[in-house]
């Protein structure tokens, strides 16, 4: 069934055309002529009325705001970043060198980008500043998420050299990581296997795909070739060994450090081998999607594309189109590994709103570079999530969840941690999704 997406305003509305074709044995053209008529009377309508997005964009914006605020001043200095909800229900912050250091600094960002109060714009300083340090890191594949969606957003917003250097420099440390033998970056210095014991010395998760973008940068800027080399040869990589034949990936891929061959391919935080860990099924989307934009290469959006449709048409997605926190728990003939079995009782799955933030995100930017139908369905399902995001069910009023914007994520369940609780960067892909909604309008 196909539909027609209108937006006015920061309002999202959707009609099926079907409600429009006029039956009989009127012609065809006459049915376009009266269906598109009654599209625009509609659309004029659609000022008044919105049947998408519970909040719109400016009140979800405000609370984030409120939000941010109440954490900064908790937290005092911005040596401590939150990243998550402890079991206490209070915010739970880690030091400058975890993956997840970079989220807070580019939620600020996002608030200053929509804004432009230079209020916003003070604190997103101060909070990047204190990550500096980062660009010199050499001992996981993380800086993207460190990085560039801090220094990034900030030289985007401001163009500050210094950031651009600091950008260029971690690019540097990410590169030191990279291996001509596996043609990967690798991702975590090692790995034992939850179900053989076996200790790899070069795995490479799919998150790793998000790392990419700091790289294009750094080529584009210093006019070096080398950085975006080594991002497509990660890509062409990733492309080969990490997906299965319905779109679907897995989550780490072994690699032999001397002849670079794969080794084994297994998960670390999904419930099987085999099953699509719905996160890193996000990370694959919006990885393929940015590498498309940087390179144009057909490959890389033909992959995108089959990744979307899969996500899209999922049987076991819930009606709120929030996956649970891997797409087939529990689902017969798969051999759950042992940490994810120990903890996954067969009961009501968790959602993971942070896997459904990063999918609409990415669907939104993916949908401007297909053909406009199918774009269309992209930015509806992007839409329905961000409405179901934006409802009581996930979104917290001020003063709650421990001062995080959306609830209901799920860090690691086989790893017994951060299950059900607000993340820091499902608010940063939450936020970053409504601004490329607003730029949809």
């Amino acid at each position: 069934m196909m539909g027609y997406l209108y937006v006015i305003g920061e309002y999202p509305i959707f009609f099926e055309s079907e409600f429009w074709i006029i039956k009989d044995n009127v012609r065809s053209m006459k049915r376009r002529i009266v269906r598109n008529t009654a599209i625009a009377f509609l659309f004029f309508l659609s000022h008044f009325f919105s049947s998408l997005s519970a909040q719109p964009v400016q009140q979800l914006f405000s609370m984030a705001g409120a939000h941010t605020r109440n954490m900064a001043k908790q937290l005092g200095d911005s040596s401590r970043i939150p990243v998550a909800m402890g079991k206490d229900s209070m915010v739970q912050w880690a030091d400058l060198y975890d993956w997840r250091s970079g989220f807070f600094a580019g939620n600020i960002w996002f608030l200053y980008e929509y804004t432009k109060d230079a209020q916003w714009l003070k604190e997103a300083r101060r909070w990047t500043a204190a990550l500096e340090p980062l660009q010199f890191f050499k001992d996981h594949h993380d800086l993207g998420f460190m990085v560039y969606c801090s220094y990034g957003a900030g030289y985007r917003l401001t163009g500050d050299e210094n950031y651009k250097k600091i950008i260029v420099e971690a690019a540097r440390s990410l590169c030191t990581r990279y291996s001509e033998k596996t043609k990967a970056i690798k991702s975590w210095n090692s790995f034992r296997s939850w179900t053989s014991g076996t200790t790899y010395h070069y795995p490479v998760i799919i998150d790793n795909m998000m790392n990419l973008e700091l790289l294009f940068f750094a080529s584009r800027v210093t006019g070096d070739p080398y950085f975006r080399n080594v991002a497509i040869a990660h890509a062409n990589t990733t492309l080969k060994d990490h997906f299965r034949k319905d779109y679907s990936a897995y989550h780490v891929v072994f690699y032999d450090t001397v002849t670079g061959k794969v080794l084994a391919r297994e998960t670390a935080q999904g419930y099987a081998h085999e099953s699509a860990w719905s996160r890193g099924q996000a990370w694959a989307l919006y990885g393929f999607t940015t590498t498309y934009r940087e390179t144009k290469d057909e490959r890389y959006l033909q992959q995108a594309r089959g990744i979307a449709r899969y996500l899209m048409n999922h049987p076991r997605l819930p009606a709120d189109n929030i996956p649970f926190w891997d797409y087939d728990a529990g689902v017969p003939g798969l051999s759950p590994v042992t940490k994810s079995a120990g903890r996954f009782n067969g009961g009501r799955q968790p959602s993971d709103a942070s896997a459904a933030a990063i999918i609409a995100s990415a669907l939104l930017e993916l949908s401007g570079y297909v053909p406009r139908k199918e774009g269309a369905g992209m930015v509806v399902f992007a839409g329905n999530i961000l409405r179901s995001l934006s409802g009581p069910e996930y979104l917290a009023e001020p003063g709650t969840n421990a001062n995080f914007l959306l609830k209901h994520s799920v860090g690691s369940l086989a790893h017994g941690g951060e299950i059900d609780v607000p993340l820091i960067y499902a608010d940063y892909y939450f936020l970053e999704a409504l601004l490329r909604w607003k730029e949809k309008n």
